[in-house]
């Protein structure tokens, strides 16, 4: 399957949310554009009592570990670029129990970005190695991890 359309993924509910609503169709940095559609997802998100946030995480990251999984057989690439479930999860992983406000919002979609497109060890080995639906959402768990470790010390730092 080459690039879908937009009216593709509608009829695919699988496509439609591994391409992140659409938003993994961007020529260029979807990734970029996928964690983008994430940050109005998680405004509500935050709002949640942490279990629940986390609750609602984890079963997206289970969920995703199939999306991902399913839209690569269909596209016939191992993690192809469009497929942005996975930085969806991620940024919202980043999130977990960040301080509130936009300016916290936009440092952690800096730095999931940043972890998410250097890949440090162990992500580039997971990156490498570890194939499916779960290697593809592997590397951004990974990368979060790493992005709320940096965003949680800078704010304690900053208290």
């Amino acid at each position: 399957m080459n690039q879908p359309t937009f009216p593709q993924l509608l009829r695919s509910p699988t496509m439609l949310l591994a391409f992140g609503f659409g938003s993994g169709l961007a020529r260029k940095a979807p990734g970029t554009f996928g964690t983008l559609a994430a940050i109005p997802l998680w405004w509500p998100l935050q709002q949640l009592p942490p279990v629940w946030y986390l609750a609602v995480v984890v079963a997206a990251a289970i969920l995703g570990c199939y999306l991902c999984g399913a839209a690569s057989r269909k596209m016939g690439v191992h993690d192809h670029g469009g497929i942005v479930w996975d930085e969806m999860v991620g940024y919202w992983l980043t999130m977990f129990m960040a301080p509130a406000g936009w300016g916290w919002a936009i440092y952690g979609f800096v730095l999931f970005r940043i972890f998410d497109i250097a890949k440090p060890q162990p992500i580039g080995w997971a990156d490498r190695h570890v194939h499916g639906g779960v290697g593809i959402m592997l590397d951004d768990i990974l990368a979060a991890g790493y992005a709320a470790l940096v965003l949680h010390l800078t704010a304690y730092i900053m208290a």
